[in-house]
Parts: structure tokens; sequence; C-alpha cells
């Protein structure tokens, strides 16, 4: 799995003009890309690993102040630029295996005391965020292996 966690202040997913998921405090906003070799343990890997994640506000992470946390599905991340002006598609999992998968994550940061706000899968979705700081993170998990 890949994922871009920004620290925001507010955040929130809209759909046909209808908020779908917010953050109307200071939170994380995840965006999640599913491979074609991830799987749930791959999500609860990478859900402990946002709920621990210190970058909030003096070094503390969501699990220490409760932050809620705005999940939206972004398979865009498995995109593929190495050759010509079009990005390739082929690394990101298909739609009926990555949107378990994404809520797996969403459910694994709930199991772990997490607020969690969701995004809309396989939506045309408008994302509005004010990020802080910035801090934005990148992970992969397939870095781990």
């Amino acid at each position: 799995m890949r994922a871009v966690i920004t620290r925001v202040s507010s955040a929130s997913v809209s759909v046909d003009g209808e908020v779908v998921g917010e953050l109307p405090r200071p939170g994380l906003l995840v965006l999640a890309g599913v491979g074609r070799d991830d799987d749930a343990a791959a999500a609860k890997t990478l859900a402990a690993k946002i709920w621990g994640l210190r970058i909030l506000r003096d070094e503390l992470s969501a699990s220490d102040v409760d932050a809620p946390i705005l999940v939206v599905s972004q398979f865009t991340l498995f995109a593929s630029t190495r050759k010509g002006r079009r990005p390739g598609w082929s690394k990101a999992a298909p739609g009926p295996v990555s949107e378990p998968i994404v809520e797996a994550l969403a459910s694994e940061l709930e199991a772990l005391g997490a607020t969690v706000e969701r995004g809309r899968f396989g939506a045309d979705m408008q994302v509005a965020s004010v990020n802080d700081g910035p801090i934005t993170i990148l992970i992969d998990t397939a870095a781990w292996e």
C-alpha cells in the first residue's frame, strides 16, 4: 500500500456537491492507494504506523490527542510515469480488490481508537484541505518487506 499522510487544520471530501467526510478540527488526511500485491495485513500494518506517527504539533501522534483521520482512496498513487506522458495504472489493484483493503485500513484505524471519516470509493471526489505546516509524509509498505 501507498499512503500520503498530511497534517491538516481541516479537510473534507465531497461527491456531487455533498460533503461525505469532514475533519472540522486538526487531524490527518490520508490518501491511500492499493497495489496488486497488497492485502488486509498491509492495511493493518499501515493503520498502526499512521496512528502512531508523531507528526502533529509538539511531536504528538493522532493517538496522543485523538486527532480525527480522513481516509480517501487514491489509486493514482500507483501511477507509472516511466514511459511517455500518459500515466499507466497496471500496478494499482482493481476496484473489487482495493475497495475492501481501503475499508480495512479505515476499520483498523477505528479499532485502534481513531475517529475516521471516509471518502466514497470509486466516486469523482473533490478533496479540500488546509495543510498545516505543511507536513506531508509518503509511506510505501512494499519498502518494509
